[in-house]
């Protein structure tokens, strides 16, 4: 059975890259849900952090076959519960004076705030693990989410 994994890949600050390990587990025909990459504490070193969806016996061949690429550093599968992961997301709902305050108080409940307000409409600032932003969203869609946006998922070892 397929699962979500995470997979944090250092690798070197290069033209190319992104696209060479995109195309490995996109080639495997893993689907990848979550890809962010930035730089390091050094900048010639970015770290990628993917989530794929996978059993185990194919995630083993495509870390074994990251490790193989020239450009990559190190490679480690982040497991349950021994890292911390975030994102941030980004929601235009429809809000009019009689909802604004319920769709307040309930972004205050998520560690939220509101980034723009007008007459018809907020956007929705929160950051947080993945769960908590799935939460998140099943609420606001009673109010009528207009965009939404996501990044990818961050995340270090504890």
């Amino acid at each position: 059975m397929n699962e979500k994994h995470t997979i944090s890949c250092l690798v070197e600050n290069h033209f190319g890259v992104l696209a060479s390990v995109a195309g490995l587990i996109s080639a495997r025909g893993f689907n990848i849900d979550s890809l962010t990459v930035s730089t390091t504490e050094d900048p010639t070193i970015s770290r990628m952090t993917i989530v794929v969806d996978a059993d185990a016996p194919k995630l083993e061949q495509v870390k074994n076959q990251l490790n193989r690429l020239i450009d990559v550093i190190e490679v480690t599968e982040l497991k349950e519960g021994a890292f911390v992961d975030r994102e941030i997301l980004l929601a235009r709902v429809n809000a009019d004076g009689k909802t604004k305050a319920a769709l307040e108080e309930l972004v205050k409940r998520f560690g939220a705030k509101l980034a723009d307000a007008n007459d018809r409409s907020v956007v929705i600032e929160a950051t947080g693990d993945t769960k908590t932003l799935d939460g998140l969203i099943e609420q606001l869609r009673t109010h009528g989410i207009t965009k939404l946006v996501r990044t990818g998922r961050v995340a270090l070892e504890k």
